[in-house]
């Protein structure tokens, strides 16, 4: 175990030349002209994997975007340990806010900047670098499987049913994920739960064209001054959400586990200062580690309608958009809250408008104990790499096929995540810091070894 970073630093650069050919490619899975581009990073993936050490990959297909599979067998009693991540990214709008292209890696300040640099190009590397290293070393303790999506960045609507599928493939006594991040560059953690996701888009209709402004204007409804107010009324003045039935599940949790929560080191100053606000804001009576990590949420992503081209065009919409995310915690249920959100919407619409409430995807919450085995391995792990113990954490992310891997294979997920909050996924100038990849990939070696011992 002592090589592993010997091994690190004699093959970083070849490493990075890796990464940087897996990241080049646009995969992105909301957009269909990159269809090609999935496949070729399946493609790409599947190679990297045989080239690591993997006793087979094979590219699977599945009702949307394929399923990259491997293995690597040592001996039947060791344990097996189930990689997760997937490969396709977000759509990189705006992008003019782009400092350097997003599919055109580039390493400035010690961090790597692209599109999936961190979720989860970057991420998922790192397992395919740890068992290249073990595999290479002959220190490899367990038993490998992966398996490798290309929708999670749309809701992973194709690999539940794959799993459904795939049972026995799929047996292992433990999930690896490293799709979160920590706490801090130097404040490691790691993610106990997520919470659940209700993603859902709203077409509102009211004139059957779009109309003359000075003609109909005050005569008919304009669909986007009435979607404003409905989405004004789903919260109230101190930000609770209005939807009836909404915190019907909820668990609050009690003083003690709140008080343990807030623990975690959190300066309000520099949350402030890494998002560019001058104040933070959310649910009266909580504290903002409690709103991002065990409140549920609401959220407008996008809103569009009317003409937003250069220069004036005097009309009155015909229809108007907007998409909604709904973050939710233990004991809520998606399909539940989907629908309480879809009737409440209908009931408050005025009469001059239609509504239509398109549901794209979700997922339910996740709650990993911190007295798993598994769980202890990955703090021993980390402790070994970085030095102090980790911080168990809940996050406010959503990775909706966690919660699947235990509901249909009965398996639970440790996630090890090294990314942080200031890499910018999801957004213009993702990157990921040098540092992190490489101490990530030398935690899960460690991983390996102490999950192993058990």
């Amino acid at each position: 175990m002592e090589n592993i970073k010997q091994y690190i630093e004699a093959h970083r650069a070849r490493f990075l030349d890796e990464l940087f050919e897996l990241l080049r490619i646009p995969s992105i899975s909301s957009l269909t002209e990159h269809k090609g581009d999935i496949l070729n990073t399946a493609e790409k993936i599947k190679e990297m994997l045989l080239k690591a050490g993997a006793d087979k990959a094979e590219v699977l297909s599945t009702e949307g975007n394929p399923v990259i599979y491997a293995e690597k067998y040592i001996k039947p009693s060791a344990p097996t340990v189930l990689v997760y991540g997937h490969y396709d990214v977000m759509p990189v709008d705006p992008l003019e806010n782009w400092q350097t292209p997003p599919f055109e890696p580039s390493i400035k300040d010690g961090k790597i900047f692209a599109r999936g640099a961190d979720d989860d190009k970057g991420q998922l590397f790192m397992h395919i670098k740890a068992m290249e290293i073990m595999v290479s070393t002959s220190t490899l303790p367990c038993n490998l499987k992966f398996i490798i999506e290309g929708e999670e960045e749309v809701g992973s609507a194709s690999i539940t049913a794959f799993c459904k599928q795939n049972k026995d493939l799929l047996k292992a006594d433990i999930i690896l994920v490293s799709d979160t991040s920590m706490l801090g560059k130097n404040t490691p953690s790691i993610t106990t739960g997520l919470r659940g996701l209700s993603y859902f888009q709203i077409e509102l209709t009211g004139p059957d064209r779009d109309l003359h402004s000075g003609i109909f204007g005050g005569a008919v409804a304009n669909p986007i001054n009435i979607l404003c107010r409905l989405i004004a009324s789903l919260t109230d003045s101190n930000n609770s959400i209005t939807i009836p039935g909404f915190y019907q599940d909820v668990i609050e949790l009690g003083k003690e586990e709140r008080d343990e929560l807030n623990k975690a080191p959190f300066s309000e100053n520099d949350y402030k200062q890494s998002v560019g606000v001058d104040e933070l804001y959310g649910e009266k009576g909580y504290s903002s580690l409690e709103r991002t990590g065990i409140r549920p949420t609401l959220d407008v992503c996008g809103i569009w309608g009317g003409y937003t081209g250069e220069g004036a065009k005097t009309i009155i919409p015909s229809k108007a958009y907007a998409k909604i995310s709904m973050r939710l915690v233990p004991n809520q249920d998606y399909h539940k809250i989907t629908q309480i959100a879809e009737d409440y919407l209908k009931s408050i619409a005025p009469a001059y408008v239609k509504v239509k409430v398109i549901p794209l995807h979700g997922g339910q919450c996740y709650v990993s104990p911190t007295t798993l085995p598994a769980y202890q391995a990955a703090s021993k792990a980390y402790e070994k790499t970085f030095g102090k113990k980790p911080i168990p954490v809940r996050r406010g992310g959503s990775i909706p096929i966690i919660a699947t891997f235990e509901e249909i294979l009965g398996i639970k997920t440790i996630l090890m995540g090294f990314g942080l909050e200031s890499d910018a996924i999801h957004s213009p100038n993702e990157n990921y810091p040098l540092e992190n990849l490489f101490i990530g990939i030398e935690t899960i070696c460690y991983f390996y070894k102490y999950y192993s011992e058990i």
